[in-house]
């Protein structure tokens, strides 16, 4: 299929410890339920799986068609309601959003295995000489959806200035193969140019839209 530009979101959830099971399930359900807005290509949201040098512990990943479509998103009032509900028994919050080109179906497969990593460049390293890295080893993941690029919602990233998704068919594919090898080629070629790295795991769940 020819490419497709889309735009990644994603925004990362630290729910306060002392929460009840059930406010955190109906914090997820409000977040799946902006699936049915009209903008949205594609929205998927839960626990995350694994985290590393991270304490956020939910997600919600979408991918619209282009940036207006997540700006009319950001101001709608569902989502407006939403944000409101969820930031009572919410710590802390951050989102990175990004324009990349697919040439696989926006929406995943149910049962996909996602692994994201946000980069904080050092000081004087522009976000632009991380992508490049990123580059450098793309064809690592041959076989693998990827998408990767720099964050235009800078006042919400918290510093982090590069997302990247890597999608693959289960978990298990995360640690073997290209998964594995990839991943490792990845932050060997950006680790020395950032200050910090967020990596999270995620499946999307049989009831993603």
């Amino acid at each position: 299929m020819a490419p497709v530009s889309v735009v990644e979101h994603l925004v990362l959830f630290k729910v306060r410890e002392s929460t009840d099971p059930l406010k955190i399930d109906a914090m997820v359900g409000r977040l799946r339920s902006l699936a049915s807005l009209d903008l949205v290509s594609h929205l998927t949201a839960g626990p995350i799986l694994r985290r590393f040098s991270t304490d956020f512990t939910h997600l919600l990943h979408a991918r619209y068609l282009s940036k207006p479509d997540l700006a009319a998103y950001a101001v709608h009032p569902s989502h407006i309601a939403v944000v409101k509900a969820n930031s009572a028994i919410c710590d802390d919050i951050m989102a990175v959003d990004w324009v990349a080109d697919l040439d696989v179906p926006i929406v995943p497969l149910q049962g996909s295995a996602m692994r994201f990593v946000l980069a904080k460049p050092r000081e004087g390293i522009a976000a632009g000489e991380v992508i490049k890295r990123i580059e450098e080893i793309r064809a690592s993941f041959a076989a693998a959806q990827v998408t990767y690029g720099e964050n235009f919602s800078p006042a919400r990233g918290k510093g982090y200035e590069v997302g990247f998704v890597l999608v693959l068919s289960g978990l298990g594919k995360l640690d073997e193969g290209e998964g594995k090898e990839g991943m490792e080629a990845l932050m060997e070629k950006i680790t020395p140019l950032v200050e910090s790295t967020i990596v999270v795991d995620y499946e999307v769940p049989s009831s993603a839209l």
